[in-house]
């Protein structure tokens, strides 16, 4: 079975975030799964049916797994596939049956992929105990979305320098949480650093919030790029700027840029991606 390693939500290699695609060839058991994202290691790794000349009509089954345990929504690594699925000859729309229903991708006329995911808005929640000591960051608002928290601070710079107790923030009921800010002049090139000299990254330009994600409890102490937690931030973001289509950007190490727009319960999220590596499965 062909297996590759693609980098989302930026436009060039060793950015964003990486994710492994597995098409497989038949069916597996959970387990070998679940064995094959440990051996991967990367956040998410997906696993796809292989595309055939005998494809039958209607959504392919589409499901991710951490190095510690299967998840219900992934953005990264849904791109990711669409992506491989893509580069092999696919066209047009792609849907996918997973665990928070049909998920939808189309390519777009300025070379991005579009997918199609549902709104996880949260709500207004008192903070958990042992969230702002895990954090080490000063809240301004506190909600809880289906999976996540998210938490707003005071400044860009905030989000930039959070450098939580994992295994405190591994206590906190939830699969992961979410800090933002809105963006401020040293994110002016969208593409998660400081640098702020140039803007040919075509996943967003200037980025109108910032955020990063930190998921200790399933595994990934701070994922790079996180499309699910846009899901949270699409809404959330338009809802204070009255704005539909936003840009935001994930200040995680490798940085990336993920354009949102928000279409009534669903999220339209946005990227490019770039594969670093194929190869196949000897087991």
């Amino acid at each position: 079975m062909r297996i590759f390693t693609v980098d989302s939500f930026t436009d060039r290699p060793f950015r964003g975030n990486p994710a492994a695609v597995c098409l497989l060839d038949e069916t597996v058991p959970d387990e070998w799964m679940q064995a094959v994202a440990a051996e991967m290691r990367h956040s998410e790794t997906a696993f796809v049916p292989a595309p055939r000349d005998d494809q039958e009509d209607g959504p392919r089954p589409l499901r991710w797994f951490t190095p510690a345990v299967e998840v219900d929504l992934c953005g990264h690594a849904t791109l990711a596939a669409a992506h491989v699925l893509y580069s092999l000859g696919g066209s047009g729309r792609l849907e996918f049956s997973t665990r928070s229903g049909v998920l939808s991708t189309e390519q777009t006329a300025d070379g991005l992929i579009a997918m199609n995911f549902p709104a996880t808005r949260a709500t207004a929640v008192d903070a958990p105990e042992g969230l702002v000591e895990a954090l080490g960051v000063k809240p301004v608002w506190v909600g809880r979305s289906r999976f996540d928290l998210l938490v707003e601070v005071e400044s860009a710079q905030a989000v930039r320098s959070a450098a939580p107790d994992f295994e405190r923030l591994a206590a906190v009921d939830a699969r992961g949480v979410i800090v933002t800010a809105t963006a401020d002049d040293g994110d002016r090139d969208g593409d998660g650093d400081d640098d702020g000299d140039r803007d040919d990254n075509r996943n967003g330009g200037r980025p109108d919030y910032v955020s990063r994600f930190f998921a200790p409890r399933v595994g990934v102490p701070e994922d790079p790029v996180t499309g699910s937690a846009h899901c949270v931030l699409s809404p959330y973001w338009s809802a204070k700027s009255g704005r539909d289509a936003l840009v935001g950007a994930q200040l995680s190490e490798r940085g990336g840029t993920i354009r949102t727009t928000l279409r009534g319960d669903r999220v339209e999220l946005a990227g490019q991606a770039v594969t670093i590596w194929s190869g196949e499965l000897h087991v």
